[in-house]
């Protein structure tokens, strides 16, 4: 009995227990719905649903005169959801869309495609990469034609996600100067300096997680679209950049140099027009540009004789001294405490004039002259580079500025012979735009102007923000002594050091520079050259400087080596420009007789074309300003007809220069091979073809 009632408790009990279990569910559910329904909900999206960011487009990087430097170009990945489509229609138009996805990828076999495409289905995944390899825009369009594909995102469930690549038209042209930008916000040059007018602002959009860690963006819900960024358009002249790239890696090449630099600035305004820096790469085999030189720490460096113009400068703003007054320069050595100063030619050149030891940089001449004339207080001296704005950073609109170096008076590393060895750019570091600003003053009449990459920030044809001309100085002397430094300057190049760059058709001055290099603690035979200057020496227009470091060869002095470059550069430069060819007024009145000849019209921009024949007072008929134009002669006049680069064809570039000829159809996708020179006379893709991806054109010049 006592058993049986033990039973019939225990019983009870679990019974009355499982009936509390059983109503404690609905209430639970009753919470988690009416109670606790909004927070698991939230979490429940939270970890389903979230709002991500939609990059926004980056601007564009733009010349001087609207050439595209740098964009961004859409690339995409296809993915699908194989689930949208109804089976007829999957069925249908599987085994096409596989045959179309193998000829394209060239990855997998049509019979790979279609298993993966139906595993996905049968699997009912709802996200599916169908290759990760990018594509551009063309073949996107093409894809979209496809089956299935054609349905669209809606009805066919093929999704191209878009990713943005940075491109660079012209290549390498300039490329350390437009500079770099990371994941991580790291990186260089405009695209860096200039990050937050470019990158716009970010948008928001709706995805949803599948499995495997994908997530999709859903279709028909609010987002917040993207603000493209602002374009940037520089100083940078392409054709200037272009010859000055040319000339300094021929140079680099022929003297197996460590690294070198070129910058040419517009001497009035301080826009940069060029700015080139080319370093051996790892495998010694040839040049690429991995670092500023021109602007940053590392190309800050001692100067050299270029610096011996600040020395003259400081000099004559003393009135202690003419550039006719005599100085002893003896057999070329000159003792200074412990340390001897030595002029590069052997045996000195004795007794000479202020002028000529100025244009043969002597050494010796000029660290006597101010030693002599503030030697008891350096500190004047040095007050000179604070007078003219040589030792603070110029605050450039490029990150990374170097800051100029000079020994102060009084502290540990001053020495006795720091004057002298200062007085001749040694003991001392400036980077190259540095000693072109104080060159581009001289230039400039005494005004020191800030150099300037860019010029405007903007969106289209609105402009946001626009970058004057800034002058840093109003002067840095007196006119009577920039007057005299303009003079000596010519005399360097055409009696001095640089007399090898003489040129009849117009002046150029400017200052060779040479300075040993220091390695393991001593100064050794190895050199970093230079030569600073400005053309027409006249009526300036640019100032420009070269620098090139540890070339090999006899010859190794700044008049061998960065001279040369400097004058191909400046010639090239003055053969183009309309502004510093004057022409004889009587030459132009015999152009309005009548034209029984009218000379060759090639085919380029219209607005180069509509300027040279207005120039020429040569009649055209139909006249027009648009981008690419062809000229034809037609009896008595020139007929301009419009070449559209718009269309999806292959464009006509008979009579195009070769580069004219790459910028329009590498936009358009297309491989180009050339032969010859000259112009473009003959294509082997007729114009007006319907344009097929990643096709090849073969030109022929002539």
């Amino acid at each position: 009995m006592n058993i049986k009632r033990s039973i019939v408790i225990r019983v009870r009990v679990i019974f009355i227990l499982v009936a509390l279990a059983a109503a404690a569910i609905p209430y639970k559910v009753a919470v988690v719905q009416l109670i606790e329904g909004e927070k698991w909900k939230a979490k429940a999206e939270q970890v389903n649903f979230q709002y991500r960011k939609v990059p926004a487009t980056r601007g564009n990087i733009y010349a001087s005169d609207g050439s595209l430097l740098a964009t961004s170009l859409p690339f995409y990945q296809v993915a699908i959801d194989p689930l949208v489509l109804e089976d007829k229609k999957f069925k249908d138009g599987l085994d096409s869309l596989a045959v179309l996805l193998a000829n394209f990828y060239q990855d997998k076999s049509p019979t790979a495609y279609k298993r993966m495409l139906q595993d996905a289905r049968t699997s009912q995944k709802r996200y599916l990469m169908v290759n990760r390899r990018q594509i551009d825009y063309q073949d996107m369009q093409l894809m979209r034609s496809w089956p299935i594909f054609k349905e669209g995102r809606v009805g066919g469930g093929v999704i191209f996600e878009k990713i943005e690549r940075r491109y660079q038209p012209f290549n390498s042209l300039a490329s350390r100067t437009l500079g770099t930008l990371n994941q991580d916000g790291v990186g260089s040059g405009i695209e860096y300096s200039f990050n937050k007018q470019l990158k716009g602002a970010d948008g928001k959009a709706l995805f949803q997680r599948l499995s495997g860690g994908v997530w999709k963006p859903l279709f028909d819900v609010d987002d917040v679209k993207p603000q493209d960024g602002y374009d940037i358009q520089t100083t940078l002249d392409v054709m200037i950049q272009d010859v000055a790239e040319t000339a300094l890696r021929r140079q680099l090449m022929d003297r197996e140099a460590a690294f070198g630099a070129v910058v040419v600035m517009e001497v009035a305004t301080g826009h940069v027009k060029a700015i080139s820096n080319l370093q051996r790469n790892a495998a010694g085999t040839g040049y690429v540009e991995s670092y500023n030189y021109a602007v940053g720490d590392i190309g800050s460096t001692e100067p050299g004789s270029t610096f011996k113009l600040v020395s003259m400068l400081a000099l004559l703003e003393e009135n202690k001294i003419s550039p006719n007054d005599l100085i002893e320069t003896g057999n070329g050595v000159h003792r200074f405490y412990n340390q001897s100063m030595y002029d590069a030619k052997v045996g000195g050149y004795g007794t000479i004039t202020i002028r000529q030891a100025f244009e043969k940089s002597s050494n010796v001449a000029i660290s006597k002259l101010v030693d002599l004339h503030f030697g008891s207080s350096p500190s004047k001296f040095l007050a000179y580079l604070d007078q003219i704005g040589l030792s603070q950073p110029l605050n450039l609109q490029l990150v990374g500025e170097g800051k100029p170096y000079f020994k102060k008076p009084g502290t540990k590393n001053w020495y006795g012979t720091s004057l002298p060895w200062i007085s001749i750019g040694y003991e001392s570091k400036l980077n190259p735009i540095h000693t072109l600003a104080i060159y581009n003053a001289v230039a400039n009449g005494g005004k020191m102007m800030k150099p300037l990459f860019v010029k405007s920030v903007g969106n289209g044809a609105q402009v946001i923000e626009t970058y004057s001309p800034q002058v840093l100085r109003e002067s840095i002397a007196s006119p009577k002594t920039i007057k005299q430094l303009q003079d000596l300057l010519l005399g360097v190049v055409e009696n001095g050091t640089a007399k090898n760059i003489k040129n009849p058709n117009y002046k150029i001055a400017g200052k060779t520079g040479t300075a040993q290099k220091i390695i393991n603690g001593k100064y050794q035979q190895i050199y970093y050259t230079s030569f600073a200057g400005y053309f027409p020496a006249d009526r300036p227009k640019y100032s420009m400087i070269v620098v090139i470091d540890s070339p090999k060869g006899i010859a190794a002095y700044g008049g061998d080596v960065s001279a040369p470059v400097f004058k191909e550069i400046a010639d090239k430069i003055f053969a183009t420009d309309l502004d510093l060819n004057v022409v004889d007024p009587s030459k132009i009145k015999q152009l309005e007789a009548p034209i029984s000849s009218y000379p060759f019209v090639a085919s380029g921009k219209g607005e180069e074309l509509q300027s040279i024949f207005d120039f020429l007072k040569l009649p055209l008929k139909s006249p027009s300003q648009e981008e690419w134009i062809a000229a034809d002669r037609l009896e008595n006049q020139v007929n301009l007809q419009l070449i559209d680069t718009e269309k999806a064809v292959v464009p006509n570039v008979s009579g195009m220069s070769l580069r004219d000829a790459l910028f329009i159809l590498e936009n358009k996708g297309l491989q180009v091979n050339f032969n010859g020179k000259g112009r473009v006379i003959s294509q082997s893709i007729s114009p007006g073809t319907a344009l097929t991806p990643n096709a090849t054109i073969d030109l022929v010049l002539g």
